[in-house]
């Protein structure tokens, strides 16, 4: 009887959502739903509501072309080339900043499910009581969601009830109003949050992280210069730091493992299960599949991701980071006696294809030739390791995502303080406190005023080999822009080192300005993707198939009529 139960309300719910996206605009979708006979006072009901809405959240982030991706392939860090075996495509266009308004790859995933999300937290919403701990949950989760839908797209529809007329299509509201909206949410909810650290729920902490996070924002979202919203987003992130309780975890990885409750410095996760909630893929996504061995794995990984090259050079040499989030050079066997990924004791990899080393051994060089042309060959890139791969295992796909954790807190708390002007000792002190756990020598691992104020160490340029063979490298650069001209570079530079993988990085760019005026996403060169003036590329296009699906839905000015 309760699985016949769910699956009465998640088609029910299912249908409700079609005012989002279905196609068939003329369907009443109310016509024949008994929901009036539904017993909300059922828990098994309430849960069944509140699970699909968290579930649904889990497919933002691990859908395939996700929020994972949306937020780091377009960036300075990480990247899918083509290669023999087929990538490319959208890939590219991401990394070049090349897409326009026919675009849907990584769109229509945040599109689709974020508004899934929110049908779903709004059915919940519209049959719990109007206070309490399940009530503030979709209320965060909704926020939260609006939050990033806003941070991606802007203008969206604002939705907080599914008891609408028939045929009812929604119709966009101003970036302000969706701005105000998650700020009163997500303020009015904190009490009934409360303080304790559940695996998977909100707490108030939560709450703080996301109001920070748009506060942080708000100069982007706003085309403002208004240091007002810096001082929000120190106290939101204040009351993480004083009051909540968190703690760096001991060992950098311990944020990454597959299960990570145990984690003293994680705020807010998106659980995962092996058999039960399986998404992320990144082990498949990034690894070469002989390369598997060296880690234990017994899947079919497929050769895709990598490393921008000027990245990994930016790194200190002495940064634990660097292995903790990316393997290179040669490659040997998984130690099983010791639990050693890639252990130099053991034998090497066989591989002999694109043997650019001549070793006949599987070898990941730092160098990769293109993003398209002529590609990346087989062994070209270093590949993320960062999210845990368990030996044995069949993939990453029930790991754990850590989507606020302590230390993103106090980056923030560092940043408004340098941005303010107030206690920038306390700023560096910050950043040097992170970073201690990810390196040998104390020193090595300090930060001054000085590092995080001046210009970022990234080697930007556009950088590209253009010849063809595997083997055969014609540099190409037509740019030697680097660093200097960044405000806060040296922040910028940790933010990457710290954050890159955790749906970071597009936000940063963005965010910081170099001396020109231009943001660091526009404005910086690097591998493949060339600096522009353009500001339209700070948000992306509204997805076509919404656009199909809603009459009322409207394209963004900068992107209106281009690529359709």
């Amino acid at each position: 009887m309760k699985l016949l139960k769910y699956s009465f309300v998640s088609i029910v719910v299912a249908i409700l959502l079609t005012i989002v996206a279905c196609a068939d605009l003329d369907e009443n979708v109310y016509s024949d739903l008994p929901f009036d006979s539904i017993d909300t006072s059922d828990p098994e009901i309430i849960d069944a509501f509140m699970g699909e809405a968290l579930a649904q959240f889990r497919f933002i982030y691990w859908n395939w072309e996700g929020y994972f991706d949306l937020n780091e392939e377009c960036t300075d860090t990480y990247m899918t080339p083509k290669r023999p075996n087929g990538w490319g495509a959208q890939y590219i266009q991401m990394h070049k900043h090349t897409w326009n308004a026919a675009y849907s790859s990584h769109l229509d995933v945040l599109w689709t499910f974020g508004f899934n999300t929110i049908g779903y937290a709004n059915s919940t919403l519209d049959i719990v009581p109007d206070s309490g701990f399940i009530q503030a949950q979709m209320r965060f989760l909704r926020a939260t969601t609006y939050y990033m839908l806003l941070d991606v797209f802007r203008s969206v529809p604002l939705l907080t009830t599914m008891d609408l007329p028939a045929g009812y299509l929604p119709e966009q509201v101003t970036p302000d109003s969706i701005f105000s909206f998650c700020v009163s949410e997500l303020n009015a909810i904190k009490k009934d949050l409360g303080t304790r650290h559940i695996h998977g729920y909100a707490n108030r902490y939560a709450a703080n992280m996301t109001l920070a996070k748009m506060y942080l924002n708000y100069n982007v979202y706003f085309e403002q210069n208004d240091n007002s919203y810096y001082q929000k987003a120190l106290d939101e992130v204040n009351e993480v730091i004083n009051e909540g309780g968190y703690s760096l975890a001991p060992n950098y990885l311990d944020n990454f493992k597959q299960e990570i409750s145990s984690s003293p410095e994680v705020i807010f996760a998106i659980p995962l299960d092996a058999t039960r909630a399986a998404h992320n893929y990144l082990v498949n996504k990034c690894l070469l599949g002989s390369g598997a061995a060296a880690f234990g794995y017994e899947g079919s990984p497929w050769n895709g991701s990598c490393a921008v090259p000027q990245f990994i050079d930016s790194y200190n040499a002495n940064d634990n980071r660097l292995s903790y989030t990316w393997t290179g050079g040669p490659q040997y066997q998984y130690n099983k006696a010791t639990n050693t990924p890639n252990d130099p004791t053991m034998p090497a990899i066989s591989f002999t294809e694109d043997d650019w080393s001549g070793t006949g051994k599987l070898n990941y060089s730092k160098r990769v030739h293109s993003i398209d042309n002529p590609m990346a060959y087989t062994q070209e890139g270093y590949r993320f390791i960062k999210s845990e791969i368990v030996p044995g295992s069949v993939g990453t796909y029930g790991n754990d995502v850590a989507f606020y954790r302590l230390a993103d807190a106090m980056f923030i708390k560092a940043e408004c303080l340098l941005r303010l002007g107030q206690d920038e000792q306390i700023a560096a002190d910050l950043i040097t406190e992170v970073r201690t756990r990810s390196f040998d020598n104390e020193a090595d691992a300090t930060r001054t005023i000085d590092d995080l104020k001046g210009g970022s160490v990234y080697p930007y340029g556009h950088q590209e080999y253009t010849s063809e063979g595997f083997n055969t490298w014609s540099t190409f650069v037509s740019t030697d822009e680097g660093g200097d001209d960044i405000i806060l570079g040296g922040l910028l530079d940790d933010l990457a080192w710290e954050f890159v993988g955790e749906h970071h990085r597009r936000q940063d760019l963005i965010r910081f300005k170099m001396t020109d005026g231009r943001n660091v996403f526009n404005g910086k060169s690097w591998f493949c993707k060339d600096a522009t003036t353009e500001t339209k590329y700070n948000y992306f296009p509204i997805p076509k198939m919404a656009l199909d699906a809603n009459m009322n839905l409207k394209q963004h000015e900068a992107y209106d009529g281009v690529g359709d």
